[in-house]
């Protein structure tokens, strides 16, 4: 008789449940595997399937980096995979993680992990600032940290640790440009990373095609790219696919948006690439101002022709005071765009 594999756990997004579900996973003889659904901010969300001996490989692995195992405060999304890694690695250092705070009543939190968009705002607020600065570590991923705020940050006190990986590798797999013990990165041809290991998922829920194309021969095959520095240290550089064709000429849209976020008068930057009938794609800033500012289009083309190419600058100035977020905290890219093509339809 053909043994058929248990249906996937999909973790709750009601904290309290998602920390009950997966109390009952870690204690299972035979778990399920976790089903995760990916962010979206990049495309259409993917559906991850992770097995236990992945999702704890992570959580070891980075115990034995951050030096040791604590207790963790959870204030992601439980549903995403670094939501999951704070419930998981507090329960296997023997205690429920603090759900929407850095304490309770059985004490402090040793660890969080956040997004840049949360750092971003805590920084400037003294109660976040003091709770941070006593805990070990605070992991920040999911986007690149801007190192006017990691300056910030380390400022106040905080241990801040940049990690990078995706719900494919478990979460948080290279800690401040080096990979977790047991993790395998490599570069391709073309400068796009590849990781490898134990953390890595099983594959794509009911999609084997683009499972096929992204696991290959024992290595996630990621959609970013990177490269190491001189002392071998992982630089992500951004997603492959956030290179565009502007007038002719490739434009590498992370690295004008990392400019843009240097400018005094800016307290925030994303930039995206919109079609354009003259251009081929238009290079669009969204930039949110700092307190008092009032950065023109012109300012910042200069700005960025200092350092870049003329031709990288934005040629379009969209002035944010709120961002569209994902429930992960991530900026939504993909309303940033379509805001603008929808201002073009009706004009």
């Amino acid at each position: 008789m053909t043994r058929t594999s248990p249906s996937p756990l999909v973790p709750s997004p009601d904290p309290a449940t998602a920390v009950a579900q997966l109390s009952q996973w870690l204690a299972d003889p035979e778990p399920p595997r976790l089903e995760l659904t990916t962010s979206g901010s990049s495309g259409t969300p993917k559906r991850v399937l992770l097995s236990r001996e992945a999702v704890l490989a992570s959580a070891r692995a980075s115990a034995r980096r951050l030096g040791g195992e604590g207790r963790w405060a959870l204030v992601l999304p439980s549903g995403y995979v670094a939501g999951v890694q704070v419930v998981v690695r507090s329960l296997l250092a023997g205690h429920p993680p603090v759900l929407g705070a850095w304490a309770d009543d059985d004490g402090p939190a040793a660890y969080t992990s956040l997004v840049p968009t949360q750092l971003h705002r805590m920084v400037r607020t003294p109660a976040d600032v003091e709770a941070l600065a006593a805990m070990r570590a605070v992991l920040v991923g999911g986007a690149g940290l801007d190192p006017a705020l990691r300056e910030e940050a380390d400022r106040a006190g905080i241990r801040v640790v940049t990690t990078y990986g995706a719900s494919e590798t478990a979460g948080g797999c290279v800690y401040d440009g080096v990979p977790l013990d047991g993790v395998a990165l490599s570069l391709g041809t073309d400068g796009r990373v590849r990781l490898g290991g134990p953390t890595l998922f099983d594959g794509y829920a009911d999609d084997p095609e683009l499972t096929a194309a992204t696991l290959v021969d024992g290595w996630y095959v990621t959609a970013d790219a990177g490269r190491l520095d001189h002392d071998g240290r992982l630089q992500v550089l951004g997603r492959l696919d956030d290179m565009v064709v502007s007038g002719g000429v490739n434009v590498p849209l992370p690295a004008v948006a990392a400019r843009l976020r240097e400018h005094p008068a800016v307290e925030r930057a994303e930039v995206l690439g919109v079609p354009d009938p003259e251009w081929g794609q238009r290079v669009v800033a969204w930039v949110e101002a700092a307190p008092g500012a009032e950065p023109t289009l012109a300012a910042l083309r200069d700005w960025v022709g200092e350092r870049h190419p003329r031709s990288w600058a934005p040629r379009q100035l969209v002035p944010v005071t709120t961002w569209p977020l994902l429930d992960n905290g991530k900026v939504d890219r993909q309303r940033l765009r379509a805001a603008v093509s929808d201002e073009e339809d009706q004009a």
